[in-house]
Formats: C-alpha cells, structure tokens, sequence
C-alpha cells in the first residue's frame, strides 16, 4: 500500500518539453488515438507523456539506479517498453493533469493522487509479447495547455513558449505506400502479376503564404527511404516557394508564429492545394509544473488486483474514460523506493565475480 511519504516528486524543465515535441512531430505518423479528441490534444499527451520518461531516466541516473534504455518505444512502434529495470522491461503510463483547480489541490495537497486509478488501456494489456515480470510505473504530470484559441492569444500576448503545428491529414501524412503496375505473364495465360512495387515521391511540392510579413516554417515527413526529414523555409509574403528537399510524405507544418493569413502547401500529387486557415493551427507546447511519480506493480499482480472500467467512466484524472480500461486504485500500488534498492542490490550481484 502506497502512503503519501513514498510519492517521489521531480521538478520540470522547459527542456523535458522540447524532447517530448521532438518525440511527437516524429511518431505523428505513426501514432493512433485510442483517447478522442483533436490531433492537438493527442500531440500534448504525447508531449507530456516523452517528458515524464525523460525526467524519470534523469531521475534514475541521478540516483544511481542501473537501467537500460535497448528497448525504448521507437516512434515507429509506440506501445513498447520505455526503460529496463533489473532485467525487466518497464512501462511508464503517465496521466496528464490539466485542469486548473485540480493543479493547485494536487500542488497544495500530492496525496490526493492516492485517489486516483492506476489506468491501462485493455487493448494494450491483452496485446501480445508481455510476460509475467514486466513492470507497470504510474506518475501524474501536472501542467498547462491551450486547448482553445483563447487561450493560445493569451500564451502568445504573455510571451509564453509555443509550438504552432498543424497536422495534415492522411493523404499527407500516411498515402497509401505502394503503387502496384502489372504486366502480363507469359508462362500462366497472360493472368496480371505484380511488376514493381514503388514509393510515390511528392513532386513539385510547394508552399505559399498570403500574409504580409515574412513567417518561418518547418514541414516535417518521409524521405525516400522513409527516414523523418524536415525543411525550414522562409516564406514570403504572396509568393510560391518551392521545396528543395525531397519529400515522399509531409505530416505537419509547423509555425514558428501565428500566422494571421492562410498558407498553402501543394504538389500534382495531391490534387488540389491543401489550405490552412488561421484558426487551424493548435499550440502544442505542454507547460509542466510538477510530476509526481506514485507507484508500480508487475504485470501479474496488476492483472490479479484489476477491475474492468467501462468506457464513460468518471475518475480523478478524467471527467469520461474514452476506451475501456483496467483499473487498479493508485493506494494499492507497490513503493518505487523499494523497487530502485531491489534494482541496485541486483546489479551488484551481476557484477560479482561467478555471477
């Protein structure tokens, strides 16, 4: 049973969200939404769910617990384990917290996190490859967004930090892959067979901005070989510029300010120009404050202490549960302190001599 003393706190940087945005442009796609939601609410909870892992690894060296990062979740493949602790494969699920009020009670008061349930996605449970000793670590991660584009005009007149981005849709960011010709074959009466499979480049591709003032973009995709490419352009004002870099897909086009006019990106690939209007783009810069990391439990003992939660459900973190879940309440959750000492007794016996 977890008690308020065996909370472990960690500050936040502005760094931890820079990894996090890193993370999400790249994994944007490849990723699905079992959640709901916008693609910037997905984007944020991506944001804020890289954070965590990147405080929780800097937390671990700092305190010297052994771990290993070979099987960290690429962004290709995102329900993979994040760390490696003892020879177990980890999996950190972090809840993001964003509504004020409950901020300043958890701020004022961690151990109403106690409160909460230990949330796992029953699709990614049942999902094959896990084994009796994987470990589940839980955290919470407090800080602010601007879901509503009044409150993006209130970041941008404070002079906050932003990360402007609009997402392009799936003809974009996910074409179909492979374009199939067909010959016919001499040795089975002229049936039709697969000649060449190829990856379809974006030619000609091209952007234009209708404001007055120059504004410096960034697109983001796959090149040939599928690696994630970007290019930042300067763009004019009402002038077509085109895209040196060779482009097979374009996920996102980020802003590095509001743009106050609306701004097209084309190739004959695509048919018409895809238009962005002003109040299309999302703000995807998670403001964290504090995280709190609670406890953990084996993936056996999380299955035995379970309880299914139905879609709809109202808990601490969430107003509605948008998929089914398992649930564990966070009380009931195993102390991480006595998890790292375990961890560190055993790397001292592995190094032994005869071990």
């Amino acid at each position: 049973m977890l008690t308020p003393s065996d909370l472990i706190h960690l500050p936040y940087t502005p760094d931890l969200t820079e990894g996090g945005i890193a993370y999400a442009c790249r994994s944007l796609a490849y990723t699905y939404d079992r959640m709901g939601g916008t693609a910037f609410d997905r984007l944020r909870r991506i944001v804020g769910g890289v954070a965590v892992e990147l405080a929780f690894r800097r937390y671990l060296t700092e305190q010297s617990v052994p771990f290993d990062v070979l099987g960290a979740t690429p962004f290709t493949d995102p329900d993979r384990y994040d760390v490696s602790l003892g020879g177990h494969r980890c999996d950190l699920k972090s809840f993001l917290i964003t509504r004020r009020a409950q901020i300043a009670q958890m701020r004022k008061d961690a151990s109403l996190g106690l409160q909460a349930a230990a949330l796992i996605p029953m699709d990614q449970f049942a999902a094959e490859g896990h084994t009796s000793q994987d470990i589940y670590l839980f955290a919470f991660l407090l800080a602010l967004t601007t879901p509503s584009q009044e409150e993006l005009r209130k970041a941008i007149a404070a002079r906050q930090p932003l990360h402007l981005i609009h997402p392009l849709p799936d003809d974009w960011a996910r074409p179909r892959l492979w374009q199939r010709s067909t010959v016919r074959a001499a040795n089975n009466g002229g049936t039709p067979v697969r000649d060449g499979i190829r990856w379809q480049p974006l030619e000609k591709l091209a952007l234009k901005s209708e404001c007055e003032q120059p504004i410096s973009v960034e697109i983001g995709g796959m090149d040939a070989a599928r690696n994630f490419v970007t290019a930042a352009l300067e763009l004019p004002p009402k002038t077509r510029l085109a895209v040196e870099v060779p482009f097979h897909t374009v996920a996102y086009i980020h802003a590095r300010r509001l743009p106050e006019a609306r701004l097209g990106i084309h190739s004959p690939r695509r048919g018409e120009a895809l238009i962005v209007q002003p109040h299309e783009w999302g703000n995807i810069w998670v403001y964290g404050l504090d995280i709190w990391l609670t406890g953990w439990l084996a993936h056996e003992d999380y299955r035995h202490k379970a309880s299914v939660l139905p879609i709809g459900s109202r808990i601490f973190q969430y107003d509605q549960t948008r998929v089914k879940n398992l649930a564990v309440p966070i009380s009931e959750l195993r102390p991480l302190g006595n998890l790292f000492e375990r961890v560190r007794e055993w790397e001292l016996t592995k190094q032994k001599p005869g071990f």
